[in-house]
């Protein structure tokens, strides 16, 4: 296998942590879209929005309530509710930046990626100081679809410069990720348990290594043969 030059990196549940804001948005979403606040409907709702965990939200929305309009009304209620509560309720898994930046240093390069709107994203990387952690941050939108769609994992192996999809490794905490991955042809496609999905989903899904962080990530990451390496 050749070494990793790009590892393309979730956010939400995988380099930060946001103490179930996901869900708490979605409930206020789901609300102004006029779903019942209790009963079936519900929660068979939140069900799918556990489930697809890590997916475009515009995409979820759009599953959810039928026509593009309640969607969209949906969504922007989510985004806002979310954006609101970013100063207060975000914060790094824990080493992550440390992982990030060793990763770097070593000469890998990184991408951040997420379900969210980039407007969003850039809220969460001003929010944690993390405008200049990463070589590239990307969004569903100007970059594609989002997961489990291999668009944001194609467009970063384009943008970094890499020639190979085999040199890019995968990080994520649900299925939609480690679907993504897979799609992409990435050769490591890993799951991490500080997220939504647990390992026996995660390996179900085809996670070629599951890792209780993206700190372990990083060591998995560094321990294969680097380029300058001896053969």
């Amino acid at each position: 296998m050749p070494s990793i030059e790009l590892a393309v990196l979730d956010m939400a549940g995988t380099t930060v942590t946001d103490d179930g804001l996901v869900l708490r948005a979605f409930d206020e979403a789901a609300t102004a879209a006029g779903l019942p606040e209790s009963g079936q409907a519900r929660d068979a709702a939140r069900t799918y929005v556990r489930d697809t965990m890590g997916q475009s939200k515009i995409e979820v929305f759009r599953h959810l309530f039928g026509t593009e309009d309640r969607a969209r009304h949906a969504n922007a209620t989510f985004e806002q509710v979310y954006a609101d509560s970013i100063d207060t309720g975000i914060a790094e898994v824990p080493g992550a930046a440390k992982a990030i930046t060793g990763m770097r240093e070593a000469g890998v390069k990184v991408a951040l990626t997420t379900g969210f709107s980039a407007t969003t994203q850039r809220r969460i990387l001003d929010a944690l100081d993390w405008a200049d952690i990463a070589d590239l941050v990307l969004a569903p939108g100007e970059y594609g679809r989002g997961r489990p769609f291999p668009d944001l994992i194609l467009n970063a192996l384009l943008h970094s410069g890499i020639d190979d999809v085999a040199k890019v490794a995968v990080l994520g905490d649900t299925s939609s990720d480690i679907r993504s991955g897979l799609r992409a042809g990435a050769s490591i496609v890993a799951g991490t348990l500080t997220g939504a999905h647990d390992a026996d989903t995660l390996t179900a899904a085809g996670a070629t290594h599951v890792v209780a962080s993206v700190a372990d990530f990083a060591e998995l990451i560094l321990s294969q043969p680097r380029k300058a390496d001896p053969a």
